[in-house]
């Protein structure tokens, strides 16, 4: 059962293949399913081994990424340091509806990566998606120049295998094969557009690692820009190293917070109009059938269900909710929320006009217009699947391809890493953090 597939069904990338789920809202069943799946390779890029010299991080943040080893010390802006010379490199690129995001790691530990460097940028590539079905040429040219600066990254490193993924802009837009054929064409870069059960999948695989050992049950989201994926997860007694093994069911909505925000209006929202976007989304998740989970009453805190949110909406929550003066994912990344913890924060940002919402250092101008629906998606989540408390993942797809990759390509089974010597400071990179 460990080998799974968690990619499209064909070996190699396909730029334009769309695979679209046509069975609607409801996804089929998955680690309970009476048809088993065949075991595939994913679908990667290899590239021949090379010294490369070691490139400097965009957009440096040097947020920690508490998950995995590495950036374990704040550095200079212009300082960088070269991977571990003995693991090999893996990389991850994920172009989203508003995201653009790259992560370059190396294995360390088992089920664990050091990362070397990281890039994101909001390119908004599914602007105006909802209303005219295509990609316009303006969003398709913020992102041809994110994607020229990730393909300069993979360039000047040794890369042992890489995986480039488009998800719902793409997998939406009547013009999005033409929009990879360009991006090949400018960049070198070769992407694949992944269906939607893959994405539920990889979201679970990238936040594995946040779901105790004594978790029975969890409900894992991921809010995007354009989709929304959700996947119900239970786990026996003889617990896979890969979670997404144990997913029963999974939907994806159509809906993200780009696409409400643009249906409903993301600037100037009143309470009537954030119930307006809850009910929409609570009309989409009542087309999904899946039993009910019962929360473990009684039970230690450490134990039985609870929710995982890996998206911006989470984790802005998240730092509204800390009052941080500046972003960092080190403080966010697997904090725990109480129910009434997540409902304050969404009144609070409810409460706020527009101008209040830009200049909250973990929102800034660029996502102030998309934050609520973020959280109307979120509350019809959470009118679903009640629980009482909620674990935050800065963390996604991303992490998701790289642990896969990992894993099949046997990385942690050869010996373990060179690990660096207490004091010395592994080497560091940039985090955006995983804001839709």
């Amino acid at each position: 059962p460990d080998s799974a597939p968690y990619h499209t069904p064909h070996n190699a990338p396909h730029r334009g293949k769309k695979k679209r789920n046509r069975r609607g809202l409801q996804g089929r069943p998955l680690a309970g399913s009476d048809k088993p799946q065949a075991s595939q390779a994913a679908p990667v890029s290899e590239r021949p081994r090379a010294v490369q010299p070691a490139a400097v991080s965009e957009d440096r943040k040097a947020h920690a990424h508490p998950g995995f080893e590495g950036w374990r010390h704040t550095v200079p802006q212009t300082q960088s340091h070269a991977p571990d010379a003995a693991a090999p490199l893996y990389a991850a690129l994920d172009l989203g509806t508003n995201n653009c995001r790259l992560l370059i790691a190396q294995p360390t530990r088992p089920g664990q990566f050091r990362v070397v460097d990281a890039f994101s940028r909001i390119v908004r590539l599914g602007e105006g998606l909802g209303a005219s079905g295509r990609l316009s040429p303006e969003a398709m040219d913020r992102s041809i120049e994110a994607l020229k600066i990730c393909a300069a990254k993979l360039k000047l490193r040794d890369i042992r295998k890489s995986r480039l993924i488009a998800t719902e802009a793409a997998r939406a837009a009547v013009n999005g094969e033409a929009f990879l054929e360009r991006v090949l064409s400018e960049t070198g870069l070769e992407l694949e557009i992944i269906n939607r059960e893959t994405e539920a999948r990889l979201a679970v695989s990238g936040c594995s690692s946040l779901v105790g050992r004594d978790t029975k049950s969890v409900v894992l989201f991921d809010i995007g820009g354009g989709s929304s994926e959700i996947a119900v997860i239970r786990i026996g007694d003889n617990r896979s190293s890969r979670l997404a093994n144990h997913i029963t069911h999974w939907t994806s909505l159509p809906v993200g917070v780009v696409t409400l925000s643009e249906r409903h209006g993301g600037q100037d929202v009143t309470p009537d109009g954030f119930e307006a976007m809850v009910r929409e989304v609570e009309a989409m998740l009542s087309g999904f059938e899946c039993p009910a989970i019962d929360a473990l009453s009684g039970a230690d805190a450490d134990t039985g269900f609870h929710l995982i949110g890996t998206s911006g909406t989470v984790t802005t929550l998240a730092g509204v909710h800390l009052d941080l003066p500046r972003y960092d994912r080190r403080k966010v990344d697997g904090l725990w929320l109480s129910d009434d913890e997540v409902s304050a924060m969404q009144a609070r940002l409810l409460s706020w006009d527009f101008t209040a919402r830009a200049a909250n250092p973990c929102i800034g101008p660029d996502r102030a217009d998309l934050v609520l629906a973020g959280c109307a998606i979120l509350e019809a989540i959470r009118r679903r699947w009640p629980s009482e408390r909620m674990r935050v993942a800065d963390r996604g797809l991303r992490e998701g391809l790289l642990t896969d990759m990992m894993a099949d390509d046997g990385a942690w089974r050869r010996g373990r890493p060179r690990r660096f010597p207490r004091g010395i400071p592994g080497p560091q990179g940039s985090h955006e953090g995983n804001k839709s």
